[in-house]
């Protein structure tokens, strides 16, 4: 996958995919978690540096919901959108709305040729909508 990117295989940028791979929409704090379980010595500087990286070579997608900090997937190019929680602040993907990409039109694009749309659905994840109703 990195070197298809035309990116050095090193042992952080795979480790970085590897948290991604077992915790998709993880923030830059998690996944340096997760990266030092498997390379005590790697920075938080490291981590951040193979994010970007791996973003700019589009193998990882950076998305950022507002009010949330920027999050990370390895799900690029198929133009899907998410669900977030308004609660626990819970992010899972949805496939796109209808249609195909960029699955909306704008009323007007004031000339932009438009390739993607991104769509954030919020609401309460079904956990956090039990707790409310059991716990008003």
């Amino acid at each position: 996958m990195l070197r298809g990117a035309g990116l050095r295989v090193t042992r952080p940028r795979s480790a970085v995919l590897d948290a991604l791979r077992a915790e998709p929409h993880s923030d830059s704090s998690a996944v340096f978690g997760a990266v030092r379980t498997q390379l005590p010595a790697v920075s938080r500087q490291a981590v951040y540096d193979c994010l970007n990286a791996l973003a700019d070579a589009g193998l990882v997608r950076r998305i950022q919901p507002a009010g949330s900090t920027a999050r990370y997937e390895l799900r690029v190019g198929d133009n899907h959108h998410h669900l977030v929680c308004r609660s626990c602040g819970v992010v899972v993907d949805v496939d796109c709305a209808a249609g195909e990409a960029p699955c909306l039109d704008a009323i007007d694009p004031h000339g932009f040729q438009v390739d993607e749309a991104e769509v954030i659905y919020w609401g309460q994840c079904p956990d956090c909508a039990t707790t409310v109703r059991t716990n008003p």
